[in-house]
């Protein structure tokens, strides 16, 4: 895992409280407390993935693409994940060996099992519901 869901999710929290209003990316970035350049990297592919919208100009900014309410933060994990949640093996095991010759494969099957049920998890929680915590 990397930073992304969480400056993601900072991002798009913003966003759902500022309640159809264009929020700029240095005000988004003073609150993640990183370089602007960064949160635009970031809603550029939120904006790819339909989370939020953009408009450039005196008058730019971003907000959500649709309500809080039908953005599940699953939705937020897959759109920024980079790969396996637990990653995956680099070595290559004793192929000579009863565990070995089966090790990658089982533990394939192990975090496809536990990255779902993440999802499932995330999938019960909307961007409204998180956002609301900081009323």
């Amino acid at each position: 895992m990397n930073g992304r869901f969480a400056i993601s999710m900072h991002i798009l929290t913003l966003l759902a409280k500022a309640n159809g209003e264009w929020v700029t990316s240095d005000f988004l970035a003073s609150s993640v407390n990183i370089n602007p350049v960064l949160v635009r990297k970031e809603l550029s592919n939120l904006r790819n993935k339909g989370l939020v919208i953009s408009r450039e100009g005196k008058n730019g900014g971003s907000m959500l693409a649709k309500p809080a309410s039908q953005i599940r933060v699953s939705d937020v994990f897959l759109a920024t994940r980079q790969g396996a949640f637990l990653g995956t093996s680099r070595n290559i095991p004793n192929p000579d060996c009863p565990v070995g010759k089966q090790i990658n494969k089982h533990l394939d099957t192990l975090y496809e099992e536990a990255e779902n049920a993440l999802i499932q998890q995330l999938g019960d929680s909307t961007l409204d519901s998180f956002s609301r915590r900081f009323d």
